[in-house]
């Protein structure tokens, strides 16, 4: 093959090239040697506002640090103190049925504000001064590699969370257009010159063979996917695509492990309101059918949902009716008999900030990582993380 021409048309492989070799065990190893339990990761990008999500509605605090931007109406109050914005409406049920818990003031220590510095301690699950270049999820499929599992994102892009130091996940935002690429005849030539001897010369054998194993995963993933085609209405937004198709690779029974979405744009210093109500309307639709769905076929006991944001917003609110960034947030986990479901802690005083007027942190982040590798994942939290942390109650 024209190593020229494999250059030129190796942009059809750009959403198969973080496919790892493991993926290729999935066509012979018996699924029940796996277990069924799956994390699925929602991350709300931007930095959501937390005081407008989970509404201190008693608190005058509150009402005086934001004259415009608190939230006066339509509060679902859910205790004497705390409620939740409107269009979480949709998540109700899972919260009187025991299956949502809310973990109030999460952060870690020396706050960064900075949205991507932020987001790859969250995503590395580093202190705040520590730079790693493999994230907390790649790690755990580095332990834990020498067993067939899986770990997709729905993106066209891998997040630094699911990289690890050997293996890494897949990152595509269609399974059917991953596998259509996949069949392109550029990809029988790779395979039938794989063997050429320039490959070593170049140093381009291990990207060949990155790509032919890509080819076999992809296979795999639609033929073992189209048969479980999800029946389930889902709102039209980008998560709610996102999360119908990990619905229908969970129902479908495939060996995944771990799930990555997204939803952006909470990044909220101006004209607040509308656009974060907006926003939280997306998500908490989403997941309600996702629920839904997973319900109707039998494997929400098997599925965790962890939601997070990279950090909260400042209490007091900005002069264009916004929030800055800020620091501690809330957390979101759904899943079935959750063993401390509702409000996990009190959201913390809103006397009592930070030196930049920010909610003060009382749950390490990490506490909730080292929980969900130990108590769900059966994982050694320890090793991924690095440290060792305690564990929480809410599983």
């Amino acid at each position: 093959m024209d190593r020229r021409k494999f250059l030129k048309d190796s942009a059809l492989a750009s959403s198969l090239l973080f496919v790892p070799s493991f993926l290729k065990a999935f066509e012979s190893v018996d699924a029940t040697r796996l277990g069924y339990k799956r994390l699925v990761i929602v991350q709300l990008a931007g930095g959501n506002d937390g005081l407008n999500t989970i509404i201190p509605y008693n608190n005058d605090i509150y009402y005086n640090s934001r004259p415009r931007l608190a939230i006066t109406k339509d509060i679902i109050k859910m205790t004497d103190d705390l409620g939740f914005h409107s269009s979480l409406a949709p998540l109700r049920s899972l919260f009187d049925n025991g299956e949502l818990s809310i973990l109030n003031n999460v952060g870690y220590p020396n706050p960064v504000r900075s949205h991507f510095r932020s987001m790859d301690i969250w995503q590395t699950a580093s202190d705040s001064n520590q730079y790693l270049q493999s994230g907390w999820l790649g790690r755990y499929m580095d332990m834990y590699g020498n067993k067939p599992y899986n770990a997709i994102e729905m993106d066209e892009q891998l997040s630094l969370a699911m990289k690890g130091e050997h293996f890494n996940g897949i990152a595509t935002n269609d399974y059917k257009v991953l596998y259509r690429t996949a069949k392109d005849p550029f990809f029988e030539s790779v395979h039938n010159h794989y063997n050429d001897a320039h490959l070593n010369e170049h140093n381009l054998g291990y990207l060949y063979q990155t790509m032919i194993e890509a080819k076999s995963s992809a296979k795999y993933i639609y033929e073992n996917t189209k048969v479980k085609l999800s029946q389930q209405d889902y709102p039209k937004n980008a998560l709610a695509k996102q999360l119908k198709n990990v619905a229908q690779f969970i129902n479908s029974n495939i060996d995944t492990k771990v799930f990555y979405t997204s939803l952006g744009g909470f990044d909220t210093h101006a004209n607040q309101q509308d656009k974060q109500a907006r926003l939280l309307s997306q998500y908490a639709e989403s997941i309600s059918s996702f629920v839904k769905d997973l319900k109707q076929n039998g494997t929400f006991k098997d599925s965790l949902i962890l939601t997070f944001s990279e950090f909260g917003r400042r209490v007091k609110q900005n002069a264009a009716n916004g929030t800055d960034h800020g620091a501690a947030n809330n957390v979101f986990v759904i899943g079935k008999n959750l063993k401390q479901a509702g409000f996990y802690n009190n959201l913390a005083s809103l006397k009592d900030l930070d030196s930049n007027g920010d909610l003060k942190y009382e749950i390490d982040f990490r506490t909730v990582y080292a929980t969900i590798l130990s108590k769900w994942l059966n994982a050694n939290d320890e090793v991924v993380l690095n440290q060792n942390f305690k564990k929480l109650s809410f599983i």
